[in-house]
């Protein structure tokens, strides 16, 4: 029995086909998305129809894992009014700032919605629109997730022929008018926020069948993309997963809800029934790829010089804010480079800034995930940015722990997949998967990294707000 798994994230659009019994990839497809902070959701349809041509139909069940918080608006007719706001367009800063304010605080959205919320999160986004788009605010009627969006399509749904329109746990836990702990809709939020009650989809349960595919398949519920590849890693509580794609995110399995009134950790739910407190960075894969291009190097090439220098980097650091960042909260932050003279001014410095910069900026990520959760006994790497060997060999030193990396696989449709089997299976929990192979690295920490990148982004708090773009 096959199923597939489908990873619709920022960039593109990943199917995996995988043996439901134990997980094997069978066959594989991807499709670019265009760039940009909004997309036409018909985009991502065409991109999934692309990518699953010859995968989808040989499959008896079909999840989908997409990326958090972008905002579908459906009008009465159940057509899109706008291009969605995806999680990384920063326009509805304003916005969050605004709500934390009108609706009891950080303390209050903490321990309603597991949330304090920042612009990427789905609740400013509608405010964001109430604000600038009235006309498009007033047709209204229904807000969905993009995997939701996408999943409502798969059973069928469009203008023309209604469909169950569904969520999970997971992925609704990063709305901003989700309670995580209650594992209810908060409508009363969505009300404060565009002004009027919008209609939302049915919160399915873990492993759940939602319905069907045209050509028979099952449906699962879906997630999150970070909840989709807690699943495709097979995560337990001990673990931090890091994933360094177009934005960072650390990640781990708790039992218990989180609860940070500080809104660097984002109290998620996952799609087991647990919940999973992350902590996001809107930079991290894109450092490595603009000082690559700055260098005149690709990310082989990064990779190289960086580990032709010595740590520390001939004492520069980089402050690596370049599309202004979520975690800290510094939407109109810039990068900041620190400590470059005549003497140190080499490729190799510049590039080892660059990784060190991306990892240092990871492990203050993780160290939240602990300060939140407990300790972690061990780090797995994962995403794009955790194939370039500079990154795996730093890793350790500046993480403070031995770090797994895990073979490189599309994790996210890989836990979509899982997911699927879970629901054609019917069982308790999702199947166990043999886990993938992993090399682990270790290596002596190296402390005065952390502290210089600690030291420039406190000292540029301010500055860097006050003169940002």
């Amino acid at each position: 029995m096959l199923v597939a798994g489908v990873d619709s994230s920022t960039q593109s659009t990943k199917v995996v086909l995988c043996d439901a019994d134990d997980g094997t990839v069978v066959g594989r497809g991807s499709a670019p998305h265009p760039p940009g902070t909004e997309a036409d959701p018909a985009d991502w349809w065409t991109a999934l129809r692309r990518a699953g041509d010859g995968l989808l139909d040989r499959a008896a069940a079909v999840g989908v894992a997409g990326q958090q918080h972008g905002m579908v608006v459906l009008d009465a007719g159940d057509e899109v009014i706008r291009p969605a706001l995806l999680w990384n367009d920063l326009r509805s800063a304003g916005a969050a700032a605004e709500l934390v304010r009108e609706l009891g605080g950080p303390q209050w959205w903490a321990s309603e919605t597991g949330s304090v919320p920042t612009a990427s999160f789905t609740v400013t986004k509608l405010r964001w629109l109430a604000e600038h788009e009235p006309a498009s605010a007033s047709r209204a009627a229904a807000v969905l997730l993009p995997h939701d969006w996408l999943t409502w399509r798969l059973l069928g749904g469009t203008g023309e022929h209604p469909a169950p329109m569904v969520t999970d746990r997971g992925d609704a836990s990063g709305t901003g008018y989700f309670s995580p702990a209650q594992d209810i809709w908060l409508p009363d939020v969505v009300r404060a926020a565009i002004g009027r009650a919008l209609r939302l989809p049915r919160v399915a349960g873990p492993g759940e069948v939602v319905g069907q595919t045209a050509w028979g398949a099952a449906v699962s519920a879906g997630t999150g993309d970070n909840m989709g590849a807690a699943l495709g890693l097979a995560l337990e509580p001990g673990d931090v997963a890091v994933s360094i794609g177009t934005s960072g995110t650390a990640f781990a399995v708790s039992e218990v809800p989180a609860d940070d009134p500080s809104g660097a950790v984002a109290g998620f739910a996952d799609a087991t029934g647990r919940f999973l407190p992350l902590v996001c960075t809107i930079n991290a894969g894109l450092v490595l790829s603009a000082t690559a291009s700055l260098l005149g190097t690709d990310l082989d090439g990064l990779s190289k010089l960086a580990l032709s220098a010595e740590p520390g980097a001939g004492g520069i650091t980089l402050l690596p804010y370049l599309d202004g960042e979520r975690t800290p909260d510094r939407p109109g932050a810039t990068g900041v480079l620190r400590g470059l003279t005549t003497r140190n001014a080499t490729r190799e410095n510049l590039a080892r800034a660059a990784v060190e910069a991306l990892l240092a900026s990871l492990a203050d990520a993780a160290d939240r995930i602990a300060a939140a959760c407990g300790t972690y006994a061990r780090v797995l790497l994962i995403g794009g940015g955790a194939r370039s060997s500079a990154v795996r060999q730093l890793a350790p030193g500046i993480f403070f722990s031995p770090v797994s990396v895990p073979e490189p696989e599309e994790y996210v449709a890989l836990g979509a997949a899982r997911q699927a089997a879970w629901a054609l299976a019917g069982t308790p929990g999702p199947p166990s998967w043999p886990p993938r192979p992993a090399a682990a690295y270790t290596g002596p920490p190296q402390p005065e990294i952390r502290e210089r990148h600690a030291a420039l982004r406190d000292d540029t708090a301010t500055w860097n707000e006050r003169t940002g773009p």
